[in-house]
């Protein structure tokens, strides 16, 4: 069975909520780890909404310092404190925002957190690699919004091939040259024959992706990042008749997200961050998918999941 590679809309409001909508926050779980992508008002709402376990979530990326989309952080650090937590927790973010939390926490008279707050201060000047494991790479990359803006994009990295067990037998391949087949060597037998590796080998499947892009006016200097990701958050502020105040406030219209989709040639996008002036995201739908038809506006609770065949 293949691990999970899933979006969870924890909210899709702009700068001010609605009594359906919250202000932005995402988690995205790649192969049972949880990441919280910015944490708006109401996020651990959401998050016992959608039975995920604080527990789970080490490590939080704020995209920049609009209180839409941190305004939710220190209630979370407060409640991690309440339940225990002696864990590390990474907080990926604007190197202000560590100033500012100590202050939150000074004031609340919060002496002993009982865990590290280890935080990350991102680049906004270019793309960054700020998360490196064995499975997955996390890169920050600069958007142009009124204030220092980082969007992010999680990138499975490359499995090896899977050896095919009945040809194991029939060729009498020793144990010593399977790590040699998978890194992509054909084999000779006794006979002096040639077996090429396509024979020997299932293809892994290939890595799965996901980059956000929170608030930003239209930047094409992103789509060579975000090129061909299998799936693509970006900001929707305002429909095309709001065209003026989107540029003014360097925010996006449904219409310049999807040209960004368009041009990256990704796999499926998500539009969100709806102004509140919009009772229901459908004229911002309508104006993407005309250019991108794959396109959908991100509902809270909903999950998107990224499945290999």
């Amino acid at each position: 069975m293949q691990m999970p590679f899933q979006l969870t809309i924890l909210g899709s409001s702009s700068a001010m909520p609605t009594s359906k909508r919250y202000p932005t926050a995402q988690v995205l779980n790649v192969l049972g780890r949880f990441f919280l992508i910015d944490c708006g008002e109401g996020t651990q709402h959401q998050l016992r909404k959608n039975k995920i376990g604080f527990g789970r979530l080490d490590h939080i990326f704020i995209s920049h310092l609009h209180g839409d989309h941190f305004f939710g952080l220190i209630g979370f650090i407060s409640t991690q404190v309440l339940l225990g937590r002696t864990k590390d927790l990474h907080i990926y973010a604007h190197s202000e925002l560590q100033r500012y939390t100590q202050y939150q926490l000074d004031f609340l008279g919060t002496e002993e957190l009982g865990f590290r707050l280890v935080f990350h201060p991102l680049n906004f000047k270019k793309e960054q690699v700020i998360f490196d494991e064995e499975k997955l790479t996390i890169t920050s990359f600069p958007l142009h919004h009124r204030i220092p803006c980082c969007g992010f994009l999680f990138r499975e990295k490359s499995k090896e091939p899977n050896i095919k067990k009945g040809k194991l037998k029939q060729y009498k391949i020793p144990i010593r040259e399977i790590k040699y087949i998978k890194a992509g060597a054909d084999f000779q037998t006794e006979k002096g024959d040639i077996i090429p590796n396509k024979e020997l080998v299932i293809p892994p499947a290939a890595p799965r992706s996901f980059a956000f892009c929170s608030d930003t006016a239209y930047h094409e200097s992103i789509i060579p990042i975000i090129s061909k990701v299998d799936l693509l958050y970006h900001e929707a502020t305002f429909a095309e008749s709001e065209k003026k105040l989107a540029q003014a406030t360097f925010h996006s219209t449904g219409a310049d997200a999807a040209s960004i989709a368009k041009q990256a040639n990704v796999g499926k996008l998500l539009i969100g961050h709806f102004s509140a002036r919009y009772k229901t995201p459908e004229i911002i739908l309508e104006e993407a998918r005309a250019i991108f038809p794959n396109t959908e506006a991100i509902i809270e609770n909903e999950v998107f999941k990224v499945v290999r065949d």
